[in-house]
C-alpha cells in the first residue's frame, strides 16, 4: 500500500516499523561485520534500510519479505543477480533450504518475534549466528537468568541452543513510524559442541512449556501429566519448586532422566 506521494504506508497488521536512523543501521551492520562470501539472510527487509549496506559488503544477499508491495519495490531496486528475494512468511520458511552456515539478520516484527525465534531455534545446526533487533522486553527474556521475572520458556528454549548477547539498545525515534516500546539488538550464536545433549527434544519442549503454563504452580502440579514426584526426585529436582527456579541444565537433566526411564519401561 502506497500513499498519494508514492511512499509505502506501514501496515499495522504486519507490525511494520521501519528502521530509519543511520547510526543504528551502521551499528547493526558493524555488529554483523559480514565478509564478501558470507551467506547472509535478512528477515523482513522492509524498505531496505539494512539491505543496501549489507549488499555493499556481500556478493549476494537472501531476503525474506512477507509484504508483496515491499517485495516488488525491492525487486525493482536491486537486481536478481545480487538479491535472492523470497516472498513469504518467515514463520513458515524452511531455512534449511538455503544450506548451511547462514548468518541471519533482521528487524523482527514485534508481534511475531517470539514465535519466529522458536522457529529459528529449530535451525541452529544451519546457522552461524543471528543478529536481530527485537522489542527490548523480548531481549530481556532471552538473556534472563533463573529466579528472575523475565526467565521463562523463551529463555530456556534459546539458551539450550545458543549463546545470547545483548548488544545495544535502539530508541523508538530510530523508526518510522516510531513504536511505543524500546528496542534492542541481540546476537545468538549456536553452542555447537557445547550444546547440552537432549535425548528427546519433544519431551524437553513439553516439560518447559508445562512448567511455565502457570508460573505460580509447583512442578508437582505443573508437570503432573509428565512426571511423578519420584521422577522429579530421581533427577534431583524438588517437586515443591517452581519452574522459574530451575536452570537450563536442570531441565536438560530432568528430560534425559524421563527419557531414560521411558526406554526401560
Amino acid at each position: 500500500m502506497r500513499s498519494d506521494d508514492g511512499r509505502h504506508v506501514a501496515r499495522k497488521r504486519l507490525g511494520q516499523h521501519f528502521l530509519a536512523d543511520r547510526h543504528a543501521i551502521e551499528r547493526i551492520v558493524a555488529a554483523v561485520d559480514p565478509r564478501r562470501d558470507d551467506h547472509v539472510v535478512e528477515v523482513g527487509p522492509g524498505l531496505g534500510a539494512l539491505t543496501l549496506p549489507l549488499l555493499e559488503r556481500v556478493d549476494r544477499l537472501t531476503v525474506i519479505e512477507i509484504d508483496r508491495d515491499l517485495a516488488a519495490r525491492l525487486r525493482e531496486q536491486f537486481g536478481a543477480d545480487r538479491l535472492d528475494l523470497r516472498v513469504g512468511d518467515a514463520l513458515d520458511f524452511d531455512f534449511a533450504s538455503l544450506g548451511d552456515d547462514l548468518r541471519v539478520v533482521g528487524n523482527l516484527p514485534y508481534y511475531v518475534s517470539s514465535p519466529l525465534l522458536f522457529h529459528l531455534a529449530q535451525y541452529d545446526a544451519r546457522i552461524r549466528d543471528a543478529t536481530v533487533m527485537l522489542q527490548k522486553e523480548v531481549v530481556d527474556r532471552m538473556v534472563a537468568k533463573p529466579a528472575t521475572p523475565d526467565y521463562g520458556r523463551l529463555s530456556i528454549t534459546l539458551q539450550v541452543r545458543f549463546r545470547i548477547e545483548r548488544l545495544f539498545a535502539v530508541p523508538p525515534g530510530a523508526f518510522r513510524p516510531p513504536p511505543k516500546v524500546a528496542s534492542a539488538v541481540a546476537r545468538l550464536t549456536p553452542l555447537r559442541g557445547e550444546r547440552p545433549r537432549l535425548d528427546d527434544e519433544r519431551l524437553f519442549a513439553a516439560l518447559v512449556t508445562a512448567a511455565f503454563g502457570q508460573r505460580r504452580k509447583t512442578l508437582r502440579n505443573a508437570l503432573k501429566a509428565l512426571a511423578t514426584d519420584a521422577d522429579l526426585e530421581r533427577a534431583g529436582i524438588d517437586p515443591g519448586a517452581r519452574g522459574e527456579t530451575l536452570s537450563v541444565a536442570d531441565y536438560v537433566r530432568l528430560a534425559n532422566s524421563l527419557a531414560a526411564a521411558a526406554r526401560t519401561n
